[in-house]
């Protein structure tokens, strides 16, 4: 085909910035992997015929242009160095031409060009960046000198877009209307690059990437075909006349109505169809190979990474359709940014094997916006809108059978890969999904994996702890904090630890909001071992020595609520949990920890003053004492001492040191006011000068305007 037009009437534009620094960064980057052109090619007439497509489903005129939904690939005849990817898609009139082409938004741009740095810095593959951006466009220039656009819309008229990369132009086809409908991308190729121009290369990079795309791919191509030419009279031999004179003359009757022939091989020329595979979930899951759900995956999802785990299966009963989910081996981009705002396009919907959207926020829920797959359904109706499809009860109920699907395929990762990738990835994913999902919370509270005091490296399920637990155990301890360092140094897992208790360790903003959304698991309740509720199993013997150890720290104790402390504390009490820390906060049930008050301030903070806030932080607290610590027996010493003096005075004797009870007793006081423990010095007043003759002076030392005179002497 030979596109040629008028320079005078073209328009002719300079590239935006970011797009000729993307394109050379594009160019430079890829150049040993130029082959991804097609692949992105491909993909892009992909999308351009789904658009086109749903557009039918509610305008009946969509494809009056050109009723064909096709992909077609061909090597020019007339001029061997071109190349011609066709679509029937939705094409694009002029200004789209222009802004599609020549323009990209700056916040996608600038990501794409940060991510390629940083990813290049690194020594890692870019190549399938280009997909992830909507910039795939670009990488035609991998292998063409020249790009010619040629593209027609219902809403326009047929214009040609070229570039060499460096500007481009515009015009109106002088030709007009030759493609009914859809886009041709025309490729003048750089000399290095004719390989890509080979028939052979060109189908095994369709099989090798798009042989799963949804609408049918042809490459113009030859094949050899024996067929049967008639011979010509003048061209039979002398003998064979002589021959056919001998047989018998009702031969010669019955032989002379047919036609004579020979077989002659013929080379022809046609479309080729390359992608004629079943769609994957249309075949019986027994019958496909596991690489064939790993191309699959790639081809569909855009990603270079095998996924982590997959589940192909068909759902029957108040609706029926068929789905393949995968769990990619890496968590997506700005995975959490809008969280629960942010459309999820990882699933794809088919109706009657037909695209239609994969523009839904309900078709999963938003803990679970990570797994991508397909779903096809011959219930749903086809020719009704998005949105009237959003609403549509059947949608509900593939839902929720898509997240128990999908809870089960998690659930069957092997717990080596489990621990070491998906958790790393997904884990705060699984945490949401305990907190959000009511319906699903037991088999979402199986997942969740932990640090724990009982290895510093392997990370325990529930389960796993639940089975360690000791006899007459009955509740599951955990602790919160920055870090596991933080939480296993704190004085609320002392006396566990060193009673041999296995102790959780909670070290991400979103643990402790999880285990708050747990009941209880396996009929074992949680107990945060920075709150009240802390007992043990003990003996008789031990319950007699910690009542009288209750009953001897009294005094302390009441002294401590009821002087020392009594506008900062609720109560204190002797702790059964500390052994090398004198005492410690503990938050009553319903109260905050001190890792909690962290993150709700700084929550309150970012979204400003809450009125729950503070009621909780105002809360106060219960100070627990621990009795065998030397600095709590010396307290107690210190207040059984100012007891006994003050009970020596007030019955009527002399004490033997008073000046001691009343440093003491001065001490106290100074404590409860919080005053310095030393006077303030004042300031020395000047010498005076010795005159003989001083006179009186008159000093009003009293500011009630009473004089007093003092005489200096």
């Amino acid at each position: 085909v030979c596109i040629c037009h008028d320079e005078e009437k073209s328009e002719k534009h300079a590239f935006q910035a970011e797009v000729n620094r993307m394109m050379k960064l594009i160019i430079n980057s890829l150049y040993k992997n130029k082959e991804i052109f097609l692949r992105e090619l491909i993909s892009n007439a992909s999308d351009a015929l789904d658009k086109i497509r749903l557009l039918s489903l509610t305008n009946e005129d969509a494809l009056a242009g050109n009723e064909e939904l096709t992909i077609k690939i061909k090597v020019s005849t007339q001029d061997k160095n071109m190349l011609h990817i066709t679509d029937t898609g939705i094409g694009m009139t002029k200004e789209e031409l222009v802004r599609n082409l020549g323009t990209i938004a700056k916040s996608g741009t600038s990501e794409f060009l940060n991510k390629m740095t940083e990813m290049q810095s690194e020594g890692q593959s870019t190549s399938e960046l280009i997909g992830q951006f909507g910039v795939g466009f670009y990488s035609a220039f991998l292998v063409a000198d020249k790009v010619i656009v040629t593209s027609k819309h219902n809403n326009g008229t047929q214009h040609i877009w070229e570039s060499d990369s460096n500007q481009f132009s515009v015009i109106e086809d002088p030709r007009g209307d030759t493609l009914g409908r859809g886009t041709t991308i025309t490729l003048v190729m750089k000399e290095e690059a004719t390989d890509y121009l080979e028939l052979e290369t060109i189908k095994n990079l369709v099989r090798k990437y798009s042989q799963f795309i949804n609408f049918p791919i042809y490459v113009w191509a030859s094949k050899t075909e024996t067929v049967e030419e008639p011979i010509e009279e003048d061209a039979e031999e002398p003998e064979k006349e002589a021959a056919e004179d001998e047989a018998e003359v009702e031969e010669e009757d019955e032989d002379k109505d047919k036609p004579k022939t020979k077989k002659v091989e013929k080379t022809v020329w046609d479309w080729e169809l390359m992608n004629d595979i079943k769609p994957i979930w249309q075949r019986p899951a027994k019958e496909v190979e596991e690489d064939e759900y790993k191309a699959f995956y790639k081809t569909f999802s855009k990603d270079s990474d095998d996924p982590i785990a997959h589940i192909h299966f068909t759902a029957e009963g108040e609706v029926t359709f068929k789905s393949i989910l995968f769990v990619p081996n890496a968590a997506p981009r700005g995975l959490f940014d809008e969280y629960g705002s942010k459309k999820n396009d990882y699933i794809k919907l088919f109706v009657r094997r037909v695209f239609i959207t994969d523009d839904f926020n309900d078709m999963m829920p938003k803990y679970l916006n990570f797994i991508k797959g397909v779903v096809d359904s011959d219930d749903l109706p086809l020719n009704v809108s998005r949105e009237t499809l959003q609403q549509h009860k059947l949608l509900k109920v593939i839902r929720k059978k898509l997240v128990r699907k999908t809870l089960d395929m998690i659930k069957k990762i092997a717990e080596e890969q489990y621990n070491d990738k998906f958790w790393k990835e997904f884990g705060t994913n699984i945490k949401l999904g305990v907190i959000e999902d009511h319906s699903n919370r037991t088999r979402l509270a199986k997942l969740l994996r932990f640090q724990t005091s009982n290895s510093d490296t392997v990370l325990a399920s529930l389960e796993q702890y639940v089975e360690r637990m000791k006899e007459k155990q009955d509740k599951i301890y955990f602790m919160a904090g920055t870090s596991r360092k933080e939480a296993e140094s704190s004085p609320f897992v002392e006396r566990l630890l060193k009673k041999g208790y296995e102790v959780i360790y909670l070290t991400e903003p979103v643990d402790e909001y999880c285990i708050q959304a747990l009941p209880e698991f396996d009929g074992k309740r949680f107990q945060n071992v920075a709150k009240e509720g802390i007992k043990f199993d003990e003996s008789d013997k031990a319950k007699e020595k910690r009542e009288a150890l209750e009953k001897e720290y009294e005094p302390l104790t009441t002294w401590l609520k009821d002087k020392s402390l009594k506008d900062k504390i609720e109560k204190a009490i002797l702790s059964q949990r500390l052994t090398n820390s004198p005492c410690a906060l503990v938050a009553s049930q319903y109260g905050w920890s001190g890792n909690m008050e962290r993150i709700m301030k700084a929550q309150a903070y970012q979204t400003g003053k809450d009125i729950s806030t503070n009621y909780y932080a105002s809360q106060k607290k219960t100070l627990e004492i621990n009795p065998n610590h030397p600095l709590i027996k010396k307290m107690l010493k210190r207040v059984n001492v100012i007891l006994f003096e003050t009970a020596t005075l007030r019955s009527g004797y002399q004490l033997a040191d008073t000046k001691a009870y009343g440093d003491r007793i001065e001490r106290m006081l100074r404590l409860s006011m919080d005053i310095e423990e030393e006077p303030e010095e004042e300031p020395e007043e000047p010498a005076e000068d010795d005159s003989e003759d001083k006179e009186d002076e008159i000093v009003d030392e009293d500011e009630d305007d009473e004089s007093v005179r003092t005489l200096k002497l």
